[in-house]
């Protein structure tokens, strides 16, 4: 077990997790049954996935660099996000005053 998760093998797995619920949201979305839009999904899930994505480099060995940088990205994608949903949220207010 110890390997499984020194490897990163236990980040794959929840990565592979988070695939497969974008891929649901999507179809869920395209049959109606999921108020969120393919693209608004996406930015919600990113930064978590990035943020995996650097521990799992950390976990192998890669350079800071590239750890770092996934940070950064992480980070980058979470503002637009939130920048996004301040946008709506404004909509969403002037709408009803």
């Amino acid at each position: 077990m110890n390997e499984f998760f020194a490897s990163g093998r236990s980040i794959d797995l929840v990565l592979l997790l988070i695939g497969l619920e974008a891929i649901i949201l999507m179809v869920l979305w395209r049959m109606r049954l999921c108020p969120l839009p393919p693209l608004t999904s996406l930015l919600i899930l990113a930064p978590g996935t990035c943020l995996l994505l650097a521990a799992r480099t950390a976990l192998v060995g890669a350079s800071w660099v590239w750890v770092s940088s996934l940070f950064l990205v992480a980070l980058f994608i979470h503002l637009v996000d939130l920048r996004q949903r301040w946008r709506e949220r404004s909509r969403q207010d002037s709408a009803k005053g």
